[in-house]
């Protein structure tokens, strides 16, 4: 299992999280994000509404219904009740249950480094699991310790 390590640095998360949540889709596959706070899933949400240029990425929140439909799943809990095989942790926190996913995308920012270097040196160690780490430069990400 892959976990991709996002440090925000310069755009918030969800400023960053609707391109891979674009590519996602494209790959025939869902999403479940995840964050703790109902305001930071608003956001996430408004975020996945502009989408792309010219575009929508079609979502749902996780206790309104239909989410069994939804192939992006924001919720507070890491329930795929879509069905996803890829999981983002959207609030800087790790959760052990993205390990049962296929692949976890974990941002996070200077708030919460400390719990990701924490992570990543725990992760780095388990088997199966292959970390790897992105910052931003400029506009594009690089990938890198």
């Amino acid at each position: 299992m892959q976990v991709d390590f996002y440090q925000l640095s310069r755009d918030p998360v969800e400023g960053v999280l609707p391109a891979i949540a674009g590519r996602i889709l494209a790959m025939g596959a869902r999403l479940l994000v995840v964050a703790g706070e109902g305001d930071r899933l608003d956001r996430i949400s408004q975020g996945l509404w502009a989408g792309p240029p010219d575009s929508f990425l079609a979502h749902g929140r996780a206790g309104e219904g239909g989410e069994a439909h939804q192939p992006i799943l924001l919720s507070e809990t890491c329930d795929a009740g879509n069905g996803a095989r890829h999981i983002a942790l959207a609030d800087g926190l790790w959760r052990e249950e993205a390990l049962t996913f296929d692949r976890a995308f974990y941002f996070f920012d200077a708030d919460t480094i400390d719990g990701a270097r924490t992570s990543w040196r725990a992760l780095s160690k388990a088997d199966g699991v292959e970390p790897r780490f992105w910052r931003q430069e400029g506009r594009k990400w690089v990938q890198g310790p």
